[in-house]
């Protein structure tokens, strides 16, 4: 018999999201895919979002009929709109033209209303003029609450339910957690309540090619809600005592990966997704037999049906790479197999790592 489980509303829908076996070699070590797509809208930053509502709640700085504010490149504005029309608050989303247009269009449709700091659509990142402008606008609204996602521990805090189903999934142990770095919140957050029931578990964060947060020159990149673009602060969430590892990848691996994910698996992930999982193969290929991974895949694909699975978009942005969708896929067989792991010519080693 099978027993459905009946909600009162949609956030009740947050959390349980599924584990996934990507590839699993003869060594007995194993790369999972904690598959956070499963949250509502797609996207584990609903998590966050409902977080730091109920935290401006309990502290009284959000009241009924109030007016959040948020600086967003997309996610986290799904999740604020989401809760926003929920709990019967106004959400005003401060967005750039490098914000996903579909993401746009969706919290729209829930009532927020967006602010642009650059032109509609124009793909510029401007996180530090969003950042300027959101806070300005809560200083001068009444009844309005910045929720300042890469400065506020709620967010890292909403992020210890992950930890815990995959301690309660996995009670033999997770000896790698790999995911991006963007306000730090999901990997900082998750690994830092993973620590306290698995302190040998060894935490590694991915960032865009043209990101500061873990050194290198900044530039500009096309992978969405993720990274610290130049001229922006690092946020205070991004905790380097806790990470491990910090490791970069261009956008052409990371969207190569989610292109040949989906044609090999059929799992749609988007594109800082594929940024993840490119670092976390390139991982399994020198982990100790017996290996426990995990890799987080905050984003669904299907907000990137323009764009990353489009061949005239990455071929208009020269991003289009046959090679690295098929290095990946050739990576993800040996992995199954248990071949000997070697890493494929053309797949650069991370940089920097070792951050402590």
């Amino acid at each position: 018999m099978i027993t459905l489980r009946i909600v009162r509303k949609v956030t009740d829908l947050i959390g349980r999201t599924p584990l996934l076996s990507l590839c699993q070699g003869r060594s007995g070590s194993r790369l999972l895919l904690k598959l956070e797509q499963f949250n509502p809208l797609g996207t584990a930053k609903t998590r966050m979002a409902l977080e730091m509502v109920r935290e401006a709640e309990r502290r009284g700085a959000l009241r009924p009929g109030g007016h959040i504010i948020e600086s967003t490149s997309g996610n986290t504005g799904l999740g604020l709109a989401l809760v926003a029309a929920e709990r019967g608050y106004r959400f005003t989303a401060v967005v750039d033209g490098h914000a996903c247009p579909d993401k746009l269009r969706a919290m729209r449709a829930m009532g927020a209303e967006l602010v642009y700091v650059t032109g509609d659509g124009d793909g510029e990142l401007a996180t530090a003029a969003r950042e300027e402008l959101a806070a300005r606008l809560a200083k001068d609204t009444d009844g309005a609450v910045f929720t300042e996602q890469h400065n506020n521990p709620s967010n890292a805090g909403g992020y210890r339910a992950l930890a815990r189903e995959l301690a309660e999934a996995l009670p033999e142990g997770v000896d790698y957690l790999i995911g991006a770095v963007g306000t730090g919140g999901s990997l900082c957050g998750t690994g830092r309540e993973l620590r306290r029931t698995m302190p040998g578990a060894r935490i590694v964060g991915v960032e865009p090619v043209g990101s500061i947060a873990f050194g290198g020159p900044g530039g500009p990149y096309h992978q969405s809600g993720t990274g610290t673009p130049p001229g922006a602060p690092i946020g205070a969430l991004v905790d380097f005592d806790l990470i491990d590892e910090g490791r970069k990848v261009s956008d052409r691996r990371a969207f190569g990966t989610a292109r040949a994910l989906a044609r090999r698996t059929g799992l749609l992930v988007g594109g800082s997704a594929g940024g993840v999982v490119h670092e976390a193969l390139r991982l399994m290929t020198s982990v100790p037999p017996g290996s426990t991974a995990v890799a987080v895949v905050n984003d669904t694909g299907e907000k990137y049906l323009d764009t990353v699975f489009d061949d005239a978009w990455m071929a208009g942005h020269d991003l289009l790479d046959p090679g690295v969708e098929r290095e990946v896929g050739e990576l993800l067989a040996e992995l199954s197999s248990g071949l000997p792991s070697e890493l494929p010519s053309g797949l650069p080693s991370g940089l920097p790592s070792g951050l402590r």
